[in-house]
Order: structure tokens, then C-alpha cells, then sequence
């Protein structure tokens, strides 16, 4: 009986199948080879490309922080021109922010659809019941051109987390603790299924987390079955019709994983894997930055939960605090919830919508020696920058709570 990513892609485990796509996604990193490479297929015309499936997004060295970047930036800029390619986002302009955040806030994820995006964390979709994937430039291109293309289709992993989540447990910490139970090669290939009682309960911001971090463990793709919060999210907003899959009820699993919710803690992955997981409350690490934000948690559920923790008091002395939005509707949003007042009160420094810090891009790129606890997805060997620093992965309560203490800390103790 077929799972949801074999219902998507109309396919068995391991059969490989030629499908119709609903989206292209390309960033100012991916789009121009990806443009590049459409027009060395001999395909410059208007007419050959399919750009109502093509959505461009600048958001990973924006506002450009060299000479290097800026070109990069004007290249996809005249491709998109060139192309006339409708679904554009532009730095500071409606609907901009980072690509994830604005595919899924623009209405073009949904519930079956099928996207690719050039761009590993595209999985984040599957929190709304797409399939969706990461593809290199090249496949792309190919899409660009025929609006089709092939997958093999992977074996499905089902996950169910019942129980009860304790205090300032999150949808970081439950993918944390799954990637630290199966290994970051644990999924290889595969699809993940997300289900029980406590995915049903999490907020879709959560839900974004988890599939966004699918990949971290090797996975194709990171499905949790879409409901009410994902229709209701969607009214008003989704672009053209859409169709819910599910997968039948005994779909065929290469295997099924039970966790008990009592057991996740505030969790922390240490260098330098996301797979290094330990709980918040062992560690007692001095940090130089904390980070909030990126695809993985820079939505306004995340800003409210580190708000919480930080009104009223001060970064500590010894560190840095960036908080990051992942769009302008979420900077907005946070404006007018007073939110950014708080960070701002509190000594942290808040910059609009990019990806710059958490592929040690820009906007908070860390020196030899420096410790960064952050709300990213990824902790490798130089990731934000110098390879003698570090990075921890934590959820948005524990980076709050560790800007203020100075230290990698479980924000219970602050209780």
C-alpha cells in the first residue's frame, strides 16, 4: 500500500518515474548556474522556458556584502528580467525574505504538490504535504525547460512521536533528538513520515522545522499529513487548486520509529554534526554569538518564544545576539507585536530578511575561536565561518536563554 511520497510521485520504492513539477525554486546562489545552463541547452527563447513554474529569490548574499555578491545578485537579477519570470522576489520588496519562508508564505507550497528547489532545505515544504526536494542547478535547468522531471522513488521511514512535549520543548528539539537517535546518514535516500499526537498539536512553524531538517539525517523528503492548521493556513493564500495526499492506512514502511515525548529535552547539537545531539542541561559552554533565525527558525512563533525569555533583560556583556526574520511579513508582524522593541531593549542587534550568517555568508560570520549557539540547521566544519569555530544547534528558547547567561543553558534554569 503506497505511502505519500509513493502517491506524489505515482511510483513504487525504488522505481524510477518521470513527473510534472509544480515549482522551480532558484536563490541568488543556484539560480544564475541553473540559468546558465538552460541557455547552453540552446533554449533562450521566451517561449522555452516554463516560467510559471520558476520562482526566484534573492536571499543568501543579500544586501550584498561585496563586489563579488553584487554581480552575483544583478546576473539573477537580468536573468529573471530577460525571462520574464513573474514570481521574483527582490530584497526589501513584498513577499521577499528567505526562499523557503517565501515559498511556503506566498502560497505556492501545498498539499501534493510536487517541487523541486535548488536548494537543499526545499524538504521544508513537506510540513504542508508537498513533496519536496533539493536538485542541483542542472536538474534546474532541465525543469526550466520541460517542467518535468525524474526521481527515484525512495522508501519511506515512519516516525511517531505521542506523549506530552515538557516546557520549552520544540519542533527543533524533536528533530534533534530523531537525527541524534538514527545518525545523519540514517535516512538516506529516503522519505520521512511524521506522525502521533504530538505532531498533531505542534504549530506549523514547528512542523516547518522538522521537515526542514529531514535532510540532516540524508532524507529525500520530510512529509508530515496535511490538516485543518495547513488548510487554514493556506485560505486565501495558496496559488490554484490543490489536492491532499495521504498515505493508506497500512502503508508499506521500511520502518517505523516510536518515541515517547516525555523524553525529549531542550536539545543541543554539538560540533560538528547535526547527529551530536546532547541535552541543553549537561553543557555548560561559554558562547560568543547567539543566533535566531534562518528557514529552520526565524518565523514569528520562534521570535515570540525567544521575546519571552529576553524581555526585561540584558544580553550578556560577552556575547553578540542577531535575531534575523525570515521575511518582511514576519519583520512586520514582529513589529507590531512589540517584538522587536524587546530585542532591541534587551541588546539585540536585528537586521531584515537573509541567509547570511548561517553559511558564513555575512551578517555574523564568526572569528577563529568563537563559539555561536544558533537556530540553524547545519553545525559543520566552518559553517558560519573561521574552521576553528564552532557551532551548536539549539532551538529558540535555549539561544535565548544562553544570550543571556553567557553560556549554553536550558532555559529552565532561568526559571
Amino acid at each position: 500500500m503506497p505511502t505519500i511520497a509513493e502517491k506524489i510521485l505515482k511510483g513504487k520504492a525504488g522505481e524510477i518515474v518521470e513527473c510534472e513539477v509544480d515549482y522551480i525554486m532558484v536563490n541568488d546562489i543556484t539560480g544564475v548556474p541553473a540559468f546558465e545552463v538552460f541557455e547552453e541547452l540552446g533554449l533562450e527563447s521566451k517561449r522555452e522556458i516554463k516560467k510559471e513554474k520558476v520562482v526566484v529569490v534573492q536571499d543568501h548574499y543579500v544586501p550584498n556584502k561585496d563586489v563579488d555578491s553584487a554581480e552575483q545578485a544583478k546576473a539573477l537579477r537580468n536573468y529573471a528580467r530577460k525571462y520574464e519570470i513573474e514570481h521574483y522576489y527582490e530584497i526589501g520588496k513584498d513577499g521577499s525574505g528567505i526562499c523557503h519562508q517565501v515559498m511556503i508564505e506566498e502560497g505556492f507550497a501545498a498539499p501534493g504538490r510536487l517541487i523541486i528547489g535548488a536548494d537543499s532545505h526545499t524538504c521544508s515544504y513537506g510540513a504542508l504535504g508537498a513533496f519536496s526536494t533539493g536538485v542541483g542547478s542542472t536538474e534546474a535547468a532541465a525543469a526550466m525547460a520541460t517542467g518535468r522531471l525524474w526521481f527515484k522513488v525512495p522508501a519511506t521511514q515512519k516516525f511517531v512521536i505521542n506523549g506530552e512535549l515538557r516546557k520549552y520543548v520544540m519542533g527543533k528539539d524533536i528533530i534533534l533528538h530523531i537525527i541524534g537517535d538514527i545518525s545523519v546518514s540514517g535516512s538516506l535516500y529516503k522519505s520521512q513520515e511524521f506522525y502521533g499526537a504530538v505532531i498533531e498539536k505542534l504549530s506549523l512553524s514547528d512542523r516547518i522545522t522538522i521537515s526542514n531538517m529531514a535532510v540532516e539525517a540524508g532524507a529525500k523528503a520530510g512529509i508530515i499529513p496535511p490538516d485543518e492548521k495547513v488548510f487554514d493556513f493556506l485560505r486565501g493564500r495558496v496559488r490554484g487548486e490543490y489536492k491532499p495526499v495521504y498515505a493508506d492506512t497500512e502503508g508499506e514502511y521500511e520502518e517505523v520509529l516510536e518515541y515517547d515525548a516525555s523524553e525529549i529535552v531542550p536539545t543541543v547539537a554539538k560540533p560538528f554534526s547535526p547527529d551530536n545531539t546532547v541535552p541543553a542541561s549537561e553543557l555548560d559552554v561559554p558562547i560568543d554569538q547567539a543566533y535566531l533565525g534562518s528557514c529552520t527558525n526565524g518565523r514569528i512563533e520562534d521570535l515570540r518564544v525567544a521575546a519571552e525569555i529576553l524581555k526585561g533583560k540584558k544580553v550578556n556583556q560577552e556575547v553578540r545576539m542577531i535575531v534575523v526574520p525570515a521575511s518582511k511579513k514576519v519583520f512586520e508582524q514582529a513589529l507590531e507585536e512589540g517584538l522587536i522593541k524587546i530585542f532591541l531593549e534587551a541588546d539585540a542587534f536585528v537586521c531584515g530578511p537573509t541567509c547570511g550568517a548561517c553559511l558564513g555568508g555575512h551578517m555574523g560570520v564568526l572569528a577563529s575561536g568563537e563559539r555561536c549557539i544558533s537556530t540553524t540547521n547545519r553545525n559543520f566544519i566552518g559553517r558560519m565561518g573561521h574552521k576553528d569555530s564552532e557551532v551548536y544547534l539549539a532551538n529558540p528558547a535555549v539561544v535565548a536563554a544562553s544570550a543571556i547567561e553567557g553560556r549554553i543553558t536550558d532555559p529552565m534554569e532561568l526559571q
